[in-house]
């Protein structure tokens, strides 16, 4: 998955400036290519089930938390790495017979794992599903113009997973002819696909085994570490939502009550080891900016620009500006990067007609002899077309789905009629390349945007008798088709390079996505049992939720309900935007480097500065240990904050049981000013 935003799913820096694109080492395991059925093995599936779990449930955490998701590539490539491994080294042992790991099992299984978590992200469990739900429709409140009763849909396993497998698949469908056209004749460089297949090569040679068990080691270590610490921070965090590490008051109570604090979330933490240094920054940019500036000095006109009387979560007060600038920010970048790429996409298609192409390329020469890799290159050509999916595979595969969908879609969404979801699969294929081309050039997979622009369309459309519901769904509908389809290319991708077959990588997707589809909608279920979701004071905020709901709200009822000069100011955030990431692309590399993101600024907006600091304090370990020893955060920085992330991530398993039979923490950690005498 490549770069998405809000949630903002932010891409790590795979593929350094300073470590351009190598030749794909030659792997150790023997030339034989194994057919495509044997590269789909039961032990891969069950591998890829249970990593396929682990990822949903920290999506899911993230997602209903800050709606920061990193990609956790180099995490998955590790765990399934280490886990067939581990496998086949035990029943070796026991005397049974072992099949090898080759590269293209290793590529099956990192397939379906991103198919399978990805739906936690596209799926809408954070976003447009929950906006839904009572509890975000009574927060915007039940007076609220456009904020009709009728339009609340509560979340529910049955519903959610048929929802799931009604839309999630069509993406796949619908691009499958064009694989050869992207991957080898516009030769995309699909960025993140690329170093995936180079973690995955690597894995496979007499080095990389090597490298990759200090990794596996480097992941466990700090996954335990990760893990312990969460069980312990749980025993403080008492009842209620003030109590525990989470509410550390780490620089003082007057900043703590501004949201600036250190809640030692080992989660946070991996995140900023993770992202981009910029990414970090921006973040914490944002969230000084708006907690430390903006929503103080707002706050001193209450009673003159809105009553001071009104609650903490009231639309028509402070947090309405919080809401709506963090919107117009998102929007802006979203508008910004979309008109960029589809600019792009337009402009590379059209240098198609000449021979020389401006399309990056992935530099497979560098000094070895050409003739070899000339070679290497022809005889993954020819796996890459070997088996072939049919056309009439996939056009007959889109059309029944399209058929199913629009039958099934006006059952689950009333408000959404079957002519609307017909005319969003006639569009969908056309966005589902742009999409898919755009993430091929850039890495930034904007399904998030194209889904906004399908709620906001479909929302007016439909009017106030159900708009607020059709343009959710309408959202979920288009996310899903351009999100798994730029992700199918991304692992068609993968598969070229890592000489895996077309078909067995096709297959992967629908087996991961057939995961995806179950495991999901469970894992979130899991959550929504045991947790206060959407509770805007507990850790739970679900803040897309509000986000997505408000929009559909806007594209019925415009901007007449906004606070007093909010709407001015909403606008000057939006050209603001605009003018960011204008400067980021016109200036030189050595001043745009320091320009900040407006996506990432606008998400501590409205959910806090908290998980900024904890991003920060792990883009400082980052940058001093890249400072003190470059290789070796190059090596193990990925393995350490995947460790971080899944350790926390597994607690929130053996917590969440905890919660659903009702047992609390022994101990509420609190801090207080101290008493006068």
């Amino acid at each position: 998955m490549g770069t998405e935003t809000a949630s903002v799913e932010i891409s790590e820096p795979l593929l350094h400036d300073s470590d351009k694109i190598r030749p794909l080492q030659s792997v150790d395991d023997d030339d034989q290519v194994p057919e495509w059925q044997d590269q789909i093995t039961l032990r891969a599936m069950v591998v890829s089930a249970l990593l396929g779990t682990l990822f949903c449930i920290i999506t899911h955490k993230l997602n209903l938390t800050v709606g920061i998701i990193p990609s956790m590539n180099v995490g998955a490539g590790l765990l399934g790495f280490f886990f067939v491994k581990s496998w086949t080294g035990l029943l070796s042992k026991l005397g049974f017979p072992v099949a090898p790991f080759t590269r293209q099992e290793n590529t099956v299984i990192q397939t379906c794992v991103v198919a399978c978590y990805g739906l936690a992200f596209s799926g809408g469990f954070g976003s447009y599903l929950i906006a839904m739900d009572e509890r975000t429709y009574n927060l915007i409140g039940a007076d609220y113009p456009g904020n009709r009763a009728e339009d609340v849909k509560n979340p529910s396993l049955w519903w959610m997973t048929g929802f799931m497998f009604v839309v999630s698949f069509l993406g796949l469908f619908s691009l499958v002819p064009l694989r050869k056209v992207m991957v080898m004749d516009y030769k995309l460089t699909y960025p993140s696909g690329t170093a995936t297949a180079m973690l995955i090569n690597s894995f496979h040679t007499n080095t990389g085994v090597e490298l990759a068990g200090k990794q596996v080691r480097a992941l466990g270590k700090y996954l335990s570490i990760s893990l312990i610490w969460s069980c312990f921070k749980w025993f403080f965090s008492g009842v209620g939502d003030s109590c525990g590490f989470d509410n550390f008051p780490s620089f003082g109570l007057t900043l703590f009550k501004n949201t600036f604090y250190f809640d030692f979330s080992p989660t946070y933490v991996g995140c900023g080891l993770i992202c981009s240094h910029i990414v970090n920054c921006s973040v914490l940019f944002g969230a000084i900016l708006s907690w430390g500036f903006l929503w103080p000095l707002i706050s001193q006109y209450a009673g003159d620009w809105y009553p001071a009387d009104l609650g903490s979560n009231d639309f028509k007060g402070l947090y309405g500006y919080k809401v709506f600038i963090a919107i117009a920010l998102i929007l802006g970048d979203g508008l910004y990067n979309l008109v960029k790429i589809i600019t792009i996409t337009l402009k590379e298609i059209c240098n198609k007609s000449s021979k020389q192409s401006n399309l990056p390329v992935v530099n497979e020469v560098l000094d070895g002899d050409s003739s070899e890799v000339t070679l290497e290159q022809k005889k993954r050509e020819e796996v890459f077309l070997k088996d072939r999916i049919p056309t009439w595979v996939a056009g007959a595969g889109y059309v029944g789905l399209v058929a199913i969908s629009t039958a099934t879609m006006p059952i689950i969404f009333p408000p959404l009629k079957w002519y609307l979801v017909l005319g969003s699969y006639v569009l969908a294929p056309a966005l589902a390349f742009c999409n898919s081309y755009g993430t091929g050039l850039t890495d930034w997979n904007l399904a998030t945007t194209y889904g906004k622009i399908g709620l906001f369309i479909l929302a007016s459309l439909v009017g106030r008798d159900g708009g607020v519901i059709a343009g959710l769904a309408a959202c979920g509908v288009m996310m899903s088709i351009v999100s798994t389809a730029a992700d199918l290319m991304q692992d068609f991708k993968t598969g070229y390079l890592t000489m895996s077959s077309a078909k067995s990588m096709f297959i992967s997707q629908l087996v991961g996505t057939a995961m995806g589809c179950v495991i999901a909608p469970l894992t979130f279920w899991l959550f929504w049992t045991a947790f206060d979701i959407g509770s805007p004071d507990g850790p739970y905020k679900a803040p897309n939720a509000v986000i997505f709901r408000e929009m559909a709200i806007l594209g019925i009822e415009g901007f007449s309900e906004l606070p007093k000069h909010c709407l001015a100011m909403c606008c000057g955030f939006f050209v603001a935007a605009l003018v960011i990431n204008l400067l980021r692309d016109v200036t030189p590399k050595k001043i745009s480097q320091f320009i900040p993101i407006p996506m990432a600024m606008a998400v501590p907006f409205y959910i806090g500065a908290y998980f900024a600091i904890d991003m920060f304090v792990g883009t400082v370990i980052l940058f001093i240990w890249e400072r003190l020893n470059r290789k070796g955060a190059e090596d193990y920085a990925g393995a350490v904050a995947s460790g971080l992330i899944c350790g926390d991530g597994i607690w929130t398993i053996p917590s969440a049981i905890l919660s659903i039979f009702k047992v609390n923490p022994p101990i509420c950690m609190y801090f207080g000013p101290s008493l006068s005498s």
